[in-house]
């Protein structure tokens, strides 16, 4: 590519991954109430989106190998119309049980399977966007591409909860003007975002495993760390609705100006931190964490609603340090030729981490509202020291990982 095709493709591609964090983050804030509305508990409520996102998790990589051989702008648009038709069969179903004419386990059950086939489509979008941003940027300048994609990612999360508080129309307006949005962003991939020919359009595409010595810290990591962030997400609803005795309604709005701020944050670190500090990636990840432990830590001493919304800003501030340093430490690690394998495998980090915070975190919210949070602060201050233990011996240039 040329310089002005590489930068009419950083920005197709940045706008799209707005639109795509909208969608993600609307869900959050109104799923928790929303899900009491229909007389779910905690624990079915969670595994809603637990069961989701194990799905991406064993999606993901195959849509990465896939993005090598069709390219990642055809995989993008699949993944993008597949959100789009996902979200329909959702909010209908979500509909059919607000009207009372289907409860109990057999809703419950069909939720369930609609969200498993829409994130098995979805799980597309994300893989081929990030090794995109690998294939068009350079080696000294991999981690600010992938800061870049979170930044743009977080601006969508910050807009995605704006879009919640419009809950008090009705719980399901908000998922609805997220299906129109998804749409229309698949019609601008494709009208804007300038094609990447396949690294290998015929041959058999290289497979990465989970275990690969190169990227398993990376992985690990990733996968820890995102079970915390998911921990905290998922039992938030909960926690704002309970402690502050809000309504549903309520609960949507607080929580997602909670999230909106949350996200905010993230947008601050990897939009201004991580591009203007150039650390490599292992740092940013170091850095990260002793913010995510003092979340945790606010969470578990406080419940008024100024000191959770401090919580929330400490660490979505953390994760948004951690984000970019996950994807650049395990892209730089291969090769080219596995940019779209390691983006699979490396993305699903989130979608494996959600699966196992939202399993964990509704059983222990269940147990004691305050275990969740005490719990991850102990398990981050144990991935801390693996930390130091595992990237002390690597080297201290910007592409270093």
């Amino acid at each position: 590519m040329d310089p002005t095709t590489i930068t009419t493709a950083k920005r197709s591609l940045l706008a799209s991954l707005v639109i795509v964090g909208m969608g993600f983050s609307v869900l959050f804030p109104i799923l928790g109430p929303l899900g009491r509305e229909l007389g779910f508990n905690e624990i079915q409520i969670t595994s809603i989106i637990a069961i989701s996102s194990l799905t991406v998790v064993l999606s993901a990589p195959m849509w990465g190998r896939l993005s090598d051989r069709w390219g990642r702008k055809k995989v993008m648009v699949i993944g993008l119309f597949g959100f789009t038709g996902g979200t329909v069969l959702f909010n209908t179903v979500l509909h059919i049980g607000l009207s009372e004419i289907l409860t109990g386990m057999s809703l419950y059950v069909l939720l369930v399977i609609v969200r498993i086939a829409h994130a098995a489509v979805m799980a597309a979008t994300l893989p081929a966007s990030n090794a995109y941003m690998a294939d068009i940027t350079s080696l000294d300048d991999r981690t600010k591409g992938m800061g870049a994609l979170g930044a743009a990612n977080n601006v969508g999360a910050i807009m995605g909860p704006a879009i919640a508080g419009l809950a008090v129309v009705s719980l399901l307006t908000p998922l609805w003007i997220v299906a129109v949005l998804a749409c229309l962003n698949g019609l601008f991939v494709i009208r804007f975002l300038p094609d990447v020919p396949p690294m290998s359009p015929s041959a058999a595409t290289p497979k990465l495993s989970y275990l690969d010595s190169r990227i398993w810290p990376f992985i690990l990591v990733g996968v820890v760390m995102f079970s915390g962030y998911a921990l905290v997400q998922q039992t938030m609803g909960f926690r704002y609705q309970d402690a502050l005795g809000l309504s549903a309604q309520e609960t949507a709005q607080t929580f997602g100006l909670a999230m909106m701020l949350s996200a905010v944050a993230s947008l601050f670190a990897q939009a201004i931190v991580v591009q203007r500090w150039s650390a490599p990636p292992r740092v940013l990840l170091i850095t990260s964490i002793p913010l995510l432990f003092l979340a945790f830590v606010l969470l578990y001493f406080f419940e008024t609603e100024i000191m959770l919304t401090v919580s929330m800003v400490v660490l979505g501030l953390g994760m948004g340090l951690s984000g970019p340093g996950l994807m650049a430490g395990a892209s730089l690690a291969v090769t080219a030729e596995e940019q779209g394998a390691v983006a699979g495998i490396a993305g699903s980090c989130g979608p494996l981490g959600f699966f196992l915070g939202t399993l964990i975190g509704g059983a222990l919210y269940q147990t004691d509202p305050t275990l969740p949070y005490i719990t991850a602060a102990v398990v981050y201050l144990i991935l801390f020291l693996y930390m130091l233990r595992v990237f002390q011996g690597l080297g201290d240039t910007a592409t270093d990982v």
